[in-house]
């Protein structure tokens, strides 16, 4: 006699033939599958076709062709030993938040320089184990390790306030965006951010906003309103900061920009002096994306209208404009092709403006020195400690002067008058 678990061992090796089998073949399986185990034809017939193997039919689910198999075993879990443990996750984390939480494609390159740098300042303490890993890691791993930690910020939208300038339009020419080909350093495209907070009624601060088309070295300061004075005094301010110099300016049609003040300043200072299109925001792209990832990130959406709001703000504008040029890589497009309706780019490695100007042949060789004098003593931790300390001068400010309003709002008139 057999015992149960030889049977099961029988039937299990039979049963993968009899599927298999002819119908011919099967009368003959079975005959001898019967006279094995001792069953009778109808329940040995039985159990063969319902052998562990057996594919009994599929089905759809999620849009997945599933198949069905009687008593197939399940494949074990592969278990794997993480590369990328927690400690490697913390270093990654705080290194990602220093660098005001870039994305991948642009901390990868970067990280080495990363590790030297706040190493170097005793803002990293790390095992060379840990750091090896750092160096390794590729851009699809940094995002699957800092899934967790990436929340969605959605601000609201801006609102243009540019009133046109219908002097001297003649004596400015047009420049648009496929015109920008300029391979030296220096010329720039020039935008103002209105920080009116949603009322565009009253006098407001405006951030001047610089930008090299080469290099992509940005450079901002705040004035009072958008009077040409003021804006006069910030593009001089902004030129002086500049650590070279400057060949041409490209702004938009705002009467800020388009005056005699400026003309006859860059016709001074041999600048070659341009505008966009009217209603073409794409002739400004370098610019108008800097208005967003700088100024904006940096300083929200908030109205800021005060002499000492400003004040912070250039102060702010600084030590950001330190952090951006030297310790936030970009990218720049390189190329863009069309086929059919799928368009391809290709973009060059993250790096720098900092480390951009080092490479421009065009750069005295004086500037790019002090440069790196400059970058030696820079820490990039203490520049993002001082911006957040700015920051959060501003907010106290801005809800300082809200309450202050609400309250003189509410001693000057009566509460019924306010409710309607």
């Amino acid at each position: 006699m057999l015992t149960m678990r030889q049977k099961k061992a029988i039937t299990a090796e039979v049963g993968a033939r009899y599927i298999k089998a002819t119908k011919k073949g099967k009368g003959k399986i079975l005959e001898e599958f019967c006279a094995t185990a001792g069953y009778n034809r109808t329940y040995a017939a039985r159990i063969l076709r319902n052998s562990p193997g057996k594919v009994l039919g599929y089905s759809r689910i999620g849009g997945r062709k599933v198949k069905y198999v009687i008593g197939k075993a399940k494949k074990a879990k592969r278990v794997r030993n993480r590369i990328y443990t927690y400690d490697v996750f913390l270093a990654l984390k705080k290194i990602w938040t220093i660098f005001d939480f870039i994305c991948s494609k642009r901390l990868k390159p970067f990280m080495a320089e990363a590790i030297e740098k706040l190493t170097k300042h005793n803002e990293i303490d790390i095992s060379p184990e840990v750091e090896k890993k750092l160096l390794k890691i590729s851009e699809s791993s940094i995002d699957r390790l800092l899934k967790p930690e990436k929340e969605a910020y959605r601000l609201g939208k801006g609102r243009k306030g540019t009133k046109p300038g219908t002097l001297l339009k003649k004596a400015i020419p047009i420049r648009t965006f496929a015109d920008w080909n300029e391979k030296k350093p220096g010329f720039i495209e020039a935008d103002l951010v209105g920080h009116d907070g949603g009322s565009s009624s009253g006098d407001f601060a405006q951030s001047l906003n610089f930008v090299d088309i080469l290099t992509g070295w940005d450079e901002s300061a705040a004035c009072i309103n958008k009077a040409q004075v003021h804006v006069f005094k910030a593009i001089k301010t902004l030129s002086d900061r500049f650590p070279f110099k400057i060949a041409g300016i490209d702004s938009d049609n705002g009467s800020e920009f388009i005056n005699a003040h400026m003309l006859r300043y860059c016709v001074e200072n041999k600048i070659t002096f341009t505008r966009s299109r009217a209603h073409k925001k794409n002739d400004s792209c370098f610019v108008e994306q800097k208005n967003y990832s700088i100024v904006r990130r940096a300083v929200g959406y908030l109205r800021y209208d005060t002499q000492e709001e400003v004040d912070i703000l250039n102060e702010l504008y600084i030590y950001l404009g330190f952090y951006t040029n030297f310790f936030q890589p970009v990218v720049k497009l390189v190329s863009k092709t069309r086929t059919g309706s799928k368009v391809s780019k290709k973009y060059d490695q993250a790096k720098t403006p900092y480390r951009r100007v080092l490479e421009c042949s065009d750069i005295d060789d004086k500037i790019k020195e002090k440069l790196k004098t400059k970058y030696d003593s820079l820490n990039p931790a203490e520049l993002k400690r001082k911006i957040s300390v700015l920051q959060d001068r501003l907010l106290k400010l801005n809800a300082l002067k809200q309450k202050v309003g609400r309250d003189l709002l509410v001693d000057e008139k009566p509460y019924e008058y306010i409710l309607t």
